[in-house]
């Protein structure tokens, strides 16, 4: 009998070689499914909101909202309204004093360079925009500088005060960096600062664009411009897509 086990033992003496040459995995499986909610985020921008109540000179509303392709990637638009009045002065005397009225509308992406915890969905996003402007101009009143006089140079009126420049355009490209916060669920507080380069500029001979709605104050030799934006927004989700959790970086 002890020959028939002993002869047992040793036809399975290769399998239990083989069984301990793999080693054991004991950790715990992690079957939790993680997933991301995709969809559609929209709002305004709640400081021409403000400005429009404080500021006497100047009316605007901007409507903002992205859409979550990837993870990461989102594509982003604004589109917008501005009316101001502007008054230049030299050495107390008035230059001129323009209204200018338009619409504009920016599209283009943003990219999250934040890593959420679960649950989280925060963003610190850079991201670019391609913008176009239609607006005009009322040029309401002017002085000139007599310099044809040797005596008594002075600041003449203008003839044709109100007058009208209209069919006026731009174009531009801008660098955004922007931080959004969800301050409760679904509802987030964004903020950005953009960075515009004018690409185009179609102005009258008469009298130069000197502020374009959505790109702010044109500065005279430059093609630079900066305006910033403050928003509350609010997210729909439309759908959901499984998130894969990181797996613990082995020391």
């Amino acid at each position: 009998m002890s020959k028939y086990f002993i002869s047992i033992l040793i036809g399975l003496l290769p399998i239990l070689a083989e069984a301990q040459s793999e080693p054991l995995d004991l950790s715990q499986k992690d079957t939790v499914e993680y997933k991301d909610q995709y969809g559609l985020r929209v709002g305004a921008d709640i400081s021409k909101l403000v400005l429009s109540f404080v500021d006497e000179d100047y009316t605007g509303l901007e409507l903002v909202g992205d859409y979550r392709l990837t993870r990461k990637l989102y594509l982003a638009a604004e589109i917008g309204n501005e009316t101001k009045r502007q008054r230049e002065n030299l050495n107390n005397t008035l230059l001129y004093d323009y209204e200018t009225s338009g619409s504009y509308i920016k599209a283009g992406v943003d990219l999250n360079t934040y890593e959420n915890w679960y649950g989280m969905n925060n963003a610190i996003t850079i991201g670019g925009r391609y913008a176009v402007a239609s607006f005009s101009q009322t040029l309401n009143e002017y002085n000139l500088y007599e310099t044809d006089r040797f005596f008594n140079q002075d600041f003449l009126s203008g003839e044709n005060p109100d007058r009208e420049f209209n069919g006026l355009s731009a174009s531009w490209l801008e660098f955004v960096v922007g931080v959004k916060v969800e301050l409760f669920a679904n509802i987030f507080a964004g903020m950005s600062t953009r960075l515009g380069f004018l690409v185009t500029n179609t102005e009258d001979e008469a009298f130069p664009n000197l502020w374009i709605p959505g790109f702010n104050k044109v500065t005279e030799g430059s093609k630079f411009g900066v305006n910033y934006n403050y928003s509350i927004t609010y997210f729909i989700p439309l759908y959901k897509k499984s998130k894969k959790p990181k797996e613990d970086n082995q020391q």
